[in-house]
């Protein structure tokens, strides 16, 4: 009985740990993987702890997410001009199904873009993808287009295909949709009438639109918290940093800059909200949750210029914030004093946002190098890790494996 007993907790305590990652940035969209047996050490030359890596057609800066048996990743076929949405099997990564979403000429977008960077998102029963589309066929940067979003179920059948509103950016496109309730968001900032929607995940149809303020460019996913018993969708974009309700698209509260563009997600640590921006000033800052109206001079605990950190995503963990420097530099600050506590030099640049887990951080290079360093207030390099290919996507952790996607592969890392 004993034995049966602490079999079953076993197993329970084995599976606890165990988490799909089923949007941008896992599955509480700020970095974090709750698994302590992901892996630390790996080598693309050796194969060493490579468990499988699959081709990926096309091309694109897509994460992939996770949800049960099945991996989903857009990518675009430049030959086609096709926005892809890709199925993988989680086990072998073999293909299982390609659907072409759209076909439209490419954007022109900033070299650090492409043409299918927005993350899926995905439930147990479908996956939603969005795209940018145009008729305009000149290749320049910033012609109108639309953004489009569709829904899929799990064996490849489109349930719906909707257009949400213009878009238009000279650095091209990128939205990566949210899951929450029955709704599906997306952030529609861009160089004109921007706006956050909220669509009806069963159905595509516009439950909410509000419009952005100062309607500039920004690329930024917003974070879901609860804060004093209210939900909050929580983002930067558009010269400011605010609040909505993720039910109706109330603005809740905002605070003004602290610059002109984002793209870095928010992180939250169940104390305070962190950011990092961005263009073309650079910023840390520390805001207290909580607040109605404009919080500017209420709500900042702390405010720093230290690290220039556009484009990768933070991780908080332990009382401490890591930011990836775009110049390949990593940072960590104090969270109650906003004290940089060290900097060091891993590479030559980042573009890939940043994953923790067991109290381990991972910084990876746009040259396909993963620095493992302990979350602790000085540097410590626990090892370093090639894949010898270009990586501009984001890693996603599962079931004790990490998933790399590079320029030419889908990499599967794991310990067993």
């Amino acid at each position: 009985m004993r034995v049966g007993l602490l079999f079953t907790m076993l197993v329970i305590g084995a599976c606890c740990h165990a988490e799909d990652w089923p949007g941008w940035r896992g599955p509480r969209g700020d970095g974090t993987s709750h698994e302590t047996d992901a892996p630390t050490e790996w080598d693309a030359a050796s194969g060493k702890n490579i468990r499988w890596k699959t081709p990926v057609p096309g091309s694109g800066y897509s994460s992939p997410v996770l949800v049960g048996d099945s991996i989903f990743l857009t990518s675009c076929d430049p030959t086609t001009q096709a926005r892809l949405l890709l199925c993988l099997d989680r086990a072998s990564g073999k293909p299982q199904w390609t659907r072409e979403v759209i076909a439209a000429p490419l954007e022109g977008m900033h070299k650090l873009n492409s043409h299918a960077s927005g993350t899926p998102a995905a439930d147990a029963d479908h996956v939603y993808v969005t795209f940018f589309q145009t008729d305009d066929t000149s290749g320049k940067r910033g012609e109108p287009g639309e953004m489009i979003v569709a829904s899929y179920d799990h064996q490849g059948n489109q349930k719906w295909l909707v257009t949400v509103g213009a878009f238009s950016s000279i650095h091209g496109y990128c939205t990566s949709p949210v899951l929450f309730e029955n709704l599906l968001l997306v952030n529609g900032d861009h160089d004109g009438e921007s706006y956050l929607a909220a669509l009806d995940k069963a159905t595509g149809d516009l439950v909410w639109k509000t419009p952005r303020v100062h309607q500039t460019r920004s690329y930024v996913t917003p974070l879901l918290r609860e804060i004093d018993g209210q939900m909050q969708a929580v983002m930067t974009g558009s010269k400011r940093v605010a609040g909505f309700d993720p039910r109706s698209g109330r603005r809740l509260w905002w605070i003004e800059g602290p610059t002109e563009q984002f793209v870095a997600s928010m992180v939250f640590d169940d104390e305070n909200f962190y950011l990092t921006a961005g263009f073309p000033t650079y910023h840390v800052m520390s805001i207290r949750p909580g607040g109605v109206g404009d919080v500017t001079d209420t709500h900042v605990n702390w405010h720093v210029t230290a690290a220039q950190s556009y484009v990768p995503s933070p991780v908080v963990t332990g009382g401490l914030l890591f930011i990836a420097d775009d110049r390949g530099i990593a940072h960590c600050f104090d969270t109650k004093s906003g004290e940089r506590l060290w900097r060091e030099r891993l590479g030559r640049h980042f573009s890939a946002s940043l994953v923790t887990a067991d109290g381990l951080v991972y910084f990876t290079t746009d040259d396909g190098e993963t620095i493992v360093m302990k979350a602790s207030r000085e540097p410590v390099i626990v090892a370093e890790n090639s894949l010898g290919e270009s990586v501009f996507a984001s890693p996603a952790i599962s079931d004790g494996k990490l998933y790399l996607r590079t320029r030419e592969h889908l990499f599967c890392i794991g310990n067993r």
